[in-house]
């Protein structure tokens, strides 16, 4: 009976699929376990084996889990929405809700092309998914709760007082009582006071501004990334090197009036709570990078003839240096700019900042080599010398970053010491000062220790602790400065000008925003008859005949119908692509209810993702936006924990070995790998279909018919041995370096359960490791092993005999074996433990139903259709996926021998088996009588026999 895996595999598939096998309940007494994944991106492209990596492993232990007795909830499903789609709907006209069920679902798309689809590829791979809650952040009624989140956070603002987000109620009733003079909010700066009795005097249109300087999501006009190409706002980590990750174009800093959301507010939350994960290490410090907490203090220096009476407000975490302060620098988006730029001044200035918006605030702040600036002509009052301070602007300063100025004290900040050099002698730029009892002529001082503070007035003689203490009080008694934390973490910007993402709730009556009751989302997607922005620069949605909201009768309606009485604008921006994402587990746990965004009961009871697996590239963007509305859904009384994850692993990717072809600088010569030394070639990626991926011959005919390669049809080939080897390099799998290996293919040739242990046998799961096809045979033959344990040619072998100690021995190891590996996420040494123990089991010829049942059910998580097969052939009905896991039984790897080392005068000359329950006179009475004892001896007596019992024997003499 042979091991047919394409008909085992598609039995049990089916099987899963008809009984719901993997349905988790939302009602148990068993203990919970929620295992996830990040859920994926459905692109035409499809899977290639690098992507099931973490879905494998999470699969392992959601089965593992199964067999402990853990009611399990591992769902599965699609961040639909993104801008990929809606530039492949540009290209090719095709609505973006089309392509992307196509991508998920499969098919024939419009152009002809089929896609396998998300869904058949996942299923395929056998993985133990609950599908029954699965989501899509693009559907209506998925979206509709995000819509409603977005409301609540407009609805709220953040009390520091109770360190938490509140009704916005909350905060009217303060402003009725009290005004605002005892409100300790997250808010806009430079809020004016009022009253209680101006708060009751102020139309309803001004106390709705002043509550959008409060709100947890509200307008503002916000420097932003913004890519002409894409026609939207970019976050940071969608630009590489100063352009779009996404097409590689130009991304420029504008100013725009955008959604943004306080997330600013939680900085210290986010901070500590990362002390109560199980996160990487590394991880966890990307994030208190990106939040960024500085303790230091914020001074204000006046600017000199400024008729508005200016001041330029400083964040500095060294306050004990200000009477180091030779000049000053802003951001060159800095508002201030314009208004105190001298007229000589004037044309450099602009040129400048023209020059700096072109570059990325991640480009201008990994660029510490460039040193450039430009002086406004204006200078700022120092606080207490009243000496003028010359003010630069200078892109090594950021606008996002405390308050997009600095005072430079050069003696003690290698920059500054830099910027100043540089600028040396020429106008605005004054002498150094230094105010440290150290050198500074080849450097900076900056160390914050071993040093006294000199030619600092009152300061003169303190350290950097008692300087920033002194400092600190100086600058509030004259109203100049007071200590504060500050943090880099930015208020998020949530509006992004295209189509394919989440409308927002909201109209505006007189350009305020008004929010749409919840009983009538969702607020569904428009359609539009193109997806760029208009010909005005409005986003895609104002190309939406039918987008305005009739507040009588609560429904969208056509534009022509908008009076501003009755019928308004709704906004034309959508949400940002991690909107949906940064919620989606808890949908998951409640994920067809109408009415919420799920139960209270189903949350209290799943709490958070126990085990949650993905890639390290989201560190600072969707794990930090969702740990952020995780903590506000529960200040709100949504969420019952403050963390949304609790142990997180990050796994490693699986790289691609791509092959390449070497042709000649004129095209028309093609060189085989060993021969392209000291020739002047240019290395050409070539799919992977038309060579032998084990021994990297080209297929030459192949080659030249390929459409990819149609230009090379006649060139020469310069061959070694008769052959054109290609050469080969380890890169990240991706379409465009043709070196992508599908899942399908392995599964049709070897079967998913080859290619889930594969991936697993490669190595540690948290670190990246190249794919090669050629070691998978090994892995098939295992299971093909592991098969003839349980069947020969006839059918079933399995004997109910009693097994051997050595049996038993082989079985236990690997049950220690394989638990500690799922405990610890060491999946690979469990694969090769399989190996081992199978092997064994075959020398001691063991078909025993008291260890092959065990087994099967060690195998099941990692190869689960053979499992299911074979426990079926052992005699069971139903699936194998909650039969209890075996346990460990210390008493079978007691060892009842040992083989002990017999040495003379401590060589050791052989070995010998004796039991380990021998007293030490029996021992020496064994090892005496043995022949090779009699022959190293050569009749003579030692004069000293030495045994330790179950470690040595060493005869002496």
């Amino acid at each position: 009976m042979k091991y047919h895996h394409e008909k085992i595999e598609a039995k049990w598939q089916q099987y899963w699929a008809e009984n719901q096998t993997f349905a988790a309940s939302n009602n148990s007494e068993k203990p919970k376990y929620y295992v996830l994944d990040m859920f994926p991106y459905p692109s035409g492209a499809g899977l290639h084996v690098g992507h099931p990596l973490g879905y494998i492993a999470s699969d392992i232990v959601a089965r593992y889990k199964r067999h402990q007795g853990f009611n399990v909830l591992h769902p599965q499903g699609y961040d639909s929405f993104g801008l990929p789609a809606e530039q492949y709907a540009i290209q090719t006209g095709q609505h973006p809700a089309d392509t992307t069920r196509m991508n998920i679902e499969g098919g024939v798309d419009k152009s002809g092309n089929t896609i396998q689809g998300y869904r058949n590829q996942l299923d395929r791979i056998g993985f133990s998914f609950d599908w029954s809650r699965e989501v899509r952040t693009s559907n209506p009624d998925y979206y509709k709760h995000t819509q409603w989140i977005f409301i609540q956070l407009f609805e709220s603002w953040y009390n520091k007082n109770s360190d938490k987000a509140e009704s916005i109620c909350t905060l009217i009733q303060e402003f009725e009582k009290n005004g605002n003079a005892n409100v300790n909010a997250v808010c806009d700066d430079n809020i004016a006071p009022f009253s209680a009795e101006d708060w009751k005097s102020f139309s309803s249109e001004q106390q709705q501004k002043i509550l959008l300087q409060y709100r947890l999501t509200y307008l503002a006009e916000t420097e932003v990334n913004w890519c002409a190409a894409l026609g939207t706002v970019l976050a940071n980590d969608e630009i590489v090197n100063g352009v779009s990750e996404r097409g590689g174009h130009p991304v420029v800093r504008k100013k725009m009036t955008q959604w943004s959301m306080r997330i600013s507010a939680y900085a210290e939350r986010l901070l500590q709570g990362l002390n109560e994960i199980d996160w990487s290490e590394s991880i966890k410090e990307s994030q208190r990078n990106w939040i960024g907490k500085s303790v230091g203090a914020m001074v204000s220096f006046k600017v000199i003839a400024s008729e508005a009476k200016q001041s330029i407000e400083v964040f500095t975490t060294r306050p004990d240096t200000i009477f180091g302060v030779t000049f000053m620098t802003l951001a060159p988006e800095h508002e201030l700019v314009s208004q105190i730029t001298t007229p000589e001044q004037k044309a450099a200035v602009e040129a400048y900042v023209e020059a700096t918006a072109k570059r990325s605030e991640r480009e201008r702040m990994a660029d510490v080599k460039t040193i450039s600036g430009v002086f406004t002509g204006a200078y700022a009052e120092h606080p207490f010398t009243k000496e003028p301070i010359p003010v630069w602007i200078g892109d090594y300063v950021l606008a996002g970053y405390g308050t997009g100025a600095v005072m430079a004290v050069p003696c003690g900040d290698e920059r500054d010491y830099a910027f100043a050099n540089f600028f040396k002698g020429t106008n605005g730029m004054p002498a150094i000062k230094n105010i440290f009892n150290q050198d500074i002529s080849e450097a900076a001082y900056g160390e914050k220790g071993g040093f006294e503070l000199v030619n600092s007035d009152f300061l003169n003689g303190l350290d950097y602790k008692s300087g920033t203490k002194k400092i600190i009080e100086e600058l509030e008694k004259i109203g100049a400065g007071n200590a504060k934390v500050n943090y880099r973490l930015r208020d998020a910007v949530f509006s992004r000008q295209r189509y394919w993402g989440e409308p927002f709730p909201v109209y505006y009556v007189n350009g305020l925003p008004q929010m749409i009751d919840k009983k009538h989302l969702p607020i569904v997607l428009p359609e539009v008859e193109k997806y760029l922005p208009t010909e005005d620069g409005q986003p895609p949605l104002g190309n939406a005949p039918v987008w305005a909201w009739d507040s009588e009768n609560n429904a969208v309606v056509n534009n022509d119908l908008i009076d501003n009485t009755k019928v308004f604008p709704l906004e034309l921006n959508t949400m940002p692509g991690w909107a949906g994402s940064s919620w989606y587990w808890m949908r998951y746990m409640d994920a067809h209810n109408t009415e919420e965004f799920a139960n209270e009961e189903a949350i209290k009871y799943w709490e958070s993702v126990d085990l949650y697996i993905g890639g390290s590239e989201h560190a600072t963007g969707h794990l930090l936006y969702s740990r952020f509305w995780n903590k506000f859904l529960k200040d709100r009384g949504y969420a019952p924990t403050e963390e949304p994850f609790k142990k997180l692993i990050n796994q490693g990717m699986i790289l691609g070995m791509s092959a390449f072809v070497y042709r000649s600088e004129d095209s028309k010569t093609l060189y085989s790998k060993g021969l392209i030394k000291d020739k002047n070639v240019h290395p050409i990626h070539v799919d992977l279909s038309v060579i032998n991926d084990i021994t990297n011959e080209l297929d030459i005919e192949k080659f030249k018919n390929h459409p990819l390669y149609s230009d090379y049809a006649n060139a020469e080939f310069i061959l070694e041995d008769g052959k054109y080897i290609v050469g080969r390099e380890v890169e990240k799998m991706s379409k465009s370096k043709y070196n992508v290996v599908s899942p399908d293919d392995i599964c049709e040739e070897y079967g998913a359960d080859t290619l889930r242990l594969y991936e697993m046998f490669l190595g540690p799961l948290e670190q990246s490791k190249p794919w090669n096809t050629a070691g998978i045979t090994g892995v098939s033959g295992f299971l093909k092993k592991l098969w003839r344990l349980y069947f020969d040619d006839n059918g079933s072998v399995i004997v109910n005999d009693e097994p051997t100690a050595e049996m038993y021995k082989s079985l236990h190891k690997t049950i220690k074996k394989v638990t500690e590996d799922i405990e610890n996420f060491s999946f690979n040494t469990s694969v090769s433990q399989f190996m081992i123990c199978v092997n064994e089991l075959q020398q001691l010829k063991c078909n025993h139903r008291a260890i092959l049942e065990p087994l099967a059910i060690l195998v099941s998580p990692y190869a689960p259709h053979i499992a299911e097969e074979l426990w079926s052939a052992l005699g069971h009905e139903g699936s194998i996926a909650t039969v209890a896991f075996p346990k460990f039984e210390a008493k079978y790897l007691v060892e009842s021998e040992k083989e002990y080392p017999v040495s003379f005068n401590g060589k050791m000359r052989f070995t010998i088996k004796l039991p380990l329950d021998l007293t030490a006179a029996q021992i020496e009475e064994i090892v005496m009588a043995d022949e090779r004892t009699q022959a190293q001896l050569q009749g003579r007596t030692p004069n000293k026999v030495i045994i330790v019992p179950g470690k040595i024997i060493n005869l002496v003499g």
